[in-house]
């Protein structure tokens, strides 16, 4: 038995120095840099970067301060939060109206819907984001479409209206598998039974089908939400080149300002807010945890 455990604990240590090397340690020394550390593995970057704020025997907030008093700083920040809320909740509203409707519809194109939200799974971000912009563009196939009615229509490529539709895409054959998957766990016989007593199908959906789909909701919402955060092919090629998404603004400040400090730093807001996002499904996920060993 002790061998076994011991056996168990070595294959478990694989994954969690490989975890503790590759992530762990250059996260802390990415950390540890964006608040003024130079020394030890940050020297070689902090001797090739520029506009750097070091501190010699203590650590400095003064790159997340010089950052806040920054205006283009600050336009990217709350873009890259309105873009993420609009994209939650666009997604969220998608993804409930199409697994609600595969859930009580039957028909031929039920079986069609079925299989072509599944589509962008199998397309491939960078396609999909050229594709988006040739068809959302100002002289693109939806424009010339409008324009032979005598409208002008100017088109949401290089918009945060883009980026949002492009998140969408990438983001909604997840979210509607996951909420269909809970919708059809929802026993028949509690909305039946509901009908008999001739409750109507929004009071359903309110009283009897939400509160039974809280958690696959609230993982839709957290993981989009931390993948729009982070996200760095669609707002690079979909959105405007001013205001920019976090995502990309760090990789400007990197490659192209030679930047790294303020890089690291603005990473380091999006992990909080990504850790935000995280505790807040934690809580819900135990809450529920807790309302159903109240139930048995």
């Amino acid at each position: 038995m002790r061998k076994s455990r011991l056996i168990a604990l070595l294959l478990a240590l694989i994954p969690f120095s490989v975890i503790t090397v590759f992530i762990g340690i250059p996260a802390l020394m990415a950390l540890a840099f964006s608040l003024g550390y130079g020394g030890g593995p940050n020297t070689t970057i902090a001797q090739l970067g520029q506009n750097e704020t070091l501190a010699d025997h203590s650590l400095t907030l003064s790159i997340y301060q010089s950052l806040w008093q920054d205006h283009s700083f600050q336009q990217d920040f709350w873009s890259t939060i309105w873009v993420t809320i609009a994209s939650v909740l666009l997604i969220l509203a998608v993804g409930w109206s199409l697994a609600l409707y595969l859930r009580f519809s039957r028909g031929w194109l039920v079986q069609v819907i079925s299989s072509l939200y599944l589509v962008p799974l199998f397309v491939p971000v960078v396609i999909a984001s050229y594709a988006i912009v040739t068809f959302w563009n100002a002289n693109g196939y939806l424009s010339a479409l409008i324009a032979k009615i005598g409208l002008h229509f100017p088109g949401f490529s290089y918009t945060m209206i883009g980026i949002v539709i492009g998140q969408l895409w990438v983001n909604i054959p997840f979210a509607t598998l996951l909420l269909a998957s809970g919708l059809q766990g929802v026993p028949d016989v509690l909305i039946e039974s509901a009908r008999d007593v001739g409750a109507s199908m929004p009071r359903i959906l309110v009283r009897i089908i939400v509160p039974l789909n809280i958690m696959p909701t609230v993982i839709v919402g957290t993981f989009t939400g931390i993948g729009v955060l982070g996200s760095f092919t669609i707002p690079y090629i979909i959105g405007p080149t001013a205001p920019t998404l976090l995502g990309v603004t760090m990789s400007n400040y990197y490659t192209s300002f030679n930047e790294p400090q303020q890089a690291e730093a603005m990473a380091v807001l999006v992990f909080l807010l990504a850790a935000g996002l995280g505790v807040f499904y934690v809580w819900a996920n135990v809450r529920s945890d807790q309302k159903a060993g109240a139930a048995r």
